[in-house]
């Protein structure tokens, strides 16, 4: 059984047959797990969202539970499976509703505030949250206080006040992840990346020119383009307050790997990344690198993977800041018809880039 907590959580807010049955007609969804009800003529019963034919009044019978309803004799919907966890299109409302509670709140929220609110068990939100968004709801709730401590630090006057005003309790827990997070330390990040030293080189591929970036901590860039200059002045945009340097001939074997990589996807780049973003766009980040290679998806479909279905043009802005082309697929993303659609550096080198993965790296 999928028996949810929400009917403790939401039942006072339907505490009457009139409001229930004023639920069931409106196919509220907000009441899903507050009560089930069934249908005497045809001997089932079903959430309130139920997109059924709705039944005449008289028929209908309401339960607090859907153990409730099965101990008197009705069996669930086969459309809205009542006794089985959320899906389609009410699980990704539920997921969208769970991922903007934790950003709009002010503290962080256990599992269990989330299970309950959402009116499920800790097992099953934890599964359905996972499948629709990628990572587990304690990685999306460190993700967001990171995000909020990142903007914190931009705009407020020390870290310190920052780590609280995120959410952390104390300052611990925030430096353990701050350097995976931000890619340098909290006060570089506050200095705009003044003191990070980024190695780079300037060579050609099958695309053209490729720039590659690292710093001590992984690859940081992957730019396309066609001028040495201007390819340099986009990795300035990206850390204007970093020192870069030419990385020489002990780079050269980055540098070799990354193209071996952009010449064939499939091989894989055996080299760590240190990428930066909000914690939306490393969600999204996180989706493309889900999509295996010859295969695409499009703005919709990321969207609803990271729990936010109305997003795709905040997805679309997610993968136009990507810095670390190919080896963070955005070029795997496609227009709800299969028309490739826009690429930070050009579409032309999209198609090239898909043609060939689905040559299985042979292709022109």
């Amino acid at each position: 059984m999928a028996e949810t907590l929400r009917g403790q959580a939401n039942a006072s807010s339907y505490p009457t047959d009139a409001e229930r049955w004023d639920a069931v007609r409106n196919r509220d969804i907000r009441a899903d797990g507050a009560f089930y009800y069934s249908v005497r003529s045809t001997g089932v019963y079903c959430r309130p969202s139920c997109a059924a034919r709705q039944p005449r009044r008289e028929n209908v019978r309401f339960h607090a539970s859907s153990k409730d309803a099965e101990a008197s004799g009705f069996r669930p919907c086969k459309r809205c499976r009542p006794d089985e966890a959320p899906s389609g299109a009410y699980a990704i409302e539920i997921i969208a509703q769970a991922c903007r509670r934790i950003e709009t709140a002010g503290v962080a929220l256990s599992l269990d505030d989330l299970a309950l609110a959402a009116g499920m068990s800790r097992y099953h939100f934890h599964r359905l949250f996972k499948a629709h968004t990628g990572v587990t709801p304690h990685a999306y709730v460190k993700a967001h206080r990171m995000l909020r401590a990142r903007e914190e630090m931009l705009n407020g006057p020390t870290i310190t006040e920052a780590i609280y005003n995120a959410g952390f309790s104390s300052s611990g827990p925030f430096y353990a992840a701050a350097s995976d997070w931000l890619g340098m330390t909290p006060t570089e990040f506050r200095n705009g990346g003044s003191g990070r030293f980024i190695r780079f080189a300037i060579t050609g591929c099958w695309l053209g020119k490729v720039l590659v970036a690292c710093t001590e901590r992984g690859v940081c860039a992957i730019l396309f383009g066609e001028d040495p200059e201007e390819l340099l002045g986009d990795l300035h945009r990206h850390f204007p307050r970093a020192t870069l340097a030419e990385g020489g001939s002990s780079f050269q074997d980055v540098v070799n790997q990354v193209v071996r990589f952009v010449e064939a996807p499939t091989i894989g780049l055996d080299l760590p990344l240190d990428v930066r973003g909000t914690a939306f766009q490393h969600r999204v980040w996180q989706a493309l690198l889900q999509i295996p290679s010859g295969e695409t998806a499009t703005y919709g479909e990321i969207a609803r993977r990271v729990g936010r279905p109305k997003a795709q043009r905040a997805v679309a802005q997610a993968c136009a800041g990507n810095p670390i082309a190919v080896a963070i697929p955005c070029h795997r993303i496609v227009r709800s018809d299969g028309a490739v659609a826009g690429y930070r550096w050009g579409s032309w080198r999209k198609q090239r880039l898909l043609e060939r993965e689905s040559h299985g790296g042979d292709g022109p």
